[in-house]
């Protein structure tokens, strides 16, 4: 059977224990999915891991079709992608900053009504999207990992267990940080875990406009 190949395996073992290593490494995507299931709920959380995979998914079709070697063919490109994406990651930690901590005894329920649940999976989306350094260590494993000329199915097997670590991964923190005791630490500090948050993403944000 062609999937159990060892042309197949052994690239997409690789493959797997490179992005595992990526995934589980805290950064924007783990802040916007704990932040949400807590904040909101355990439902918002698990979507916006969906919109996380959701932009593993581009990304791994991207690094499939050569992305770094675009964006070292146009330079300019890549920097504009860091403007963007530093910025927008800026954006989202000057938020939470300002957001103003919940009165005594309030609930979490009335602010996760608040935001719906498209919301959720866009932020997980974006906030994927917004990292150009994802795209060039998504082509680097795919240099490192993939054969020089891939497979249609090779690539597609390589973006669906990209996808599903991502979803794994995130899922599982949203389903941690939704319980009832994450829930009423977060209620108690959320006006710590917020600013500490957004400092981390206007942190991240800082450091991909500077690092050019």
């Amino acid at each position: 059977m062609d999937l159990l190949n060892p042309a197949y395996v052994t690239p997409l073992i690789s493959l797997a224990l490179l992005w595992t290593v990526a995934v589980v490494t805290p950064g924007p995507n783990f802040f916007n999915t704990a932040q949400l299931a807590a904040s909101c709920s355990r439902r918002h959380g698990v979507v916006a891991s969906a919109g996380v995979a959701t932009g593993t998914i581009l990304w791994g079709l991207a690094g499939g079709l050569g992305i770094k070697s675009l964006f070292t063919a146009a330079p300019m490109l890549y920097l504009a992608f860091k403007i963007i994406g530093g910025c927008y990651l800026i954006y989202l930690g000057l938020k939470l900053f300002k957001r103003s901590a919940p009165a005594m005894g309030q609930s979490r329920l009335p602010h996760g009504a608040r935001r719906s649940l498209f919301s959720a999976w866009r932020l997980g989306l974006l906030g994927n999207l917004s990292n150009p350094k994802a795209a060039l260590f998504v082509a680097t494993i795919f240099a490192s990992t993939m054969p020089p000329s891939p497979s249609p199915m090779l690539l597609t097997l390589a973006v669906i267990i990209m996808a599903t670590l991502s979803f794994s991964w995130y899922s599982s923190v949203a389903l941690v940080f939704s319980s009832a005791r994450m829930a009423d630490l977060y209620s108690r500090s959320r006006k710590w875990l917020d600013r500490f948050a957004g400092s981390c993403y206007m942190l991240f944000g800082a450091h991909l406009v500077a690092n050019r």
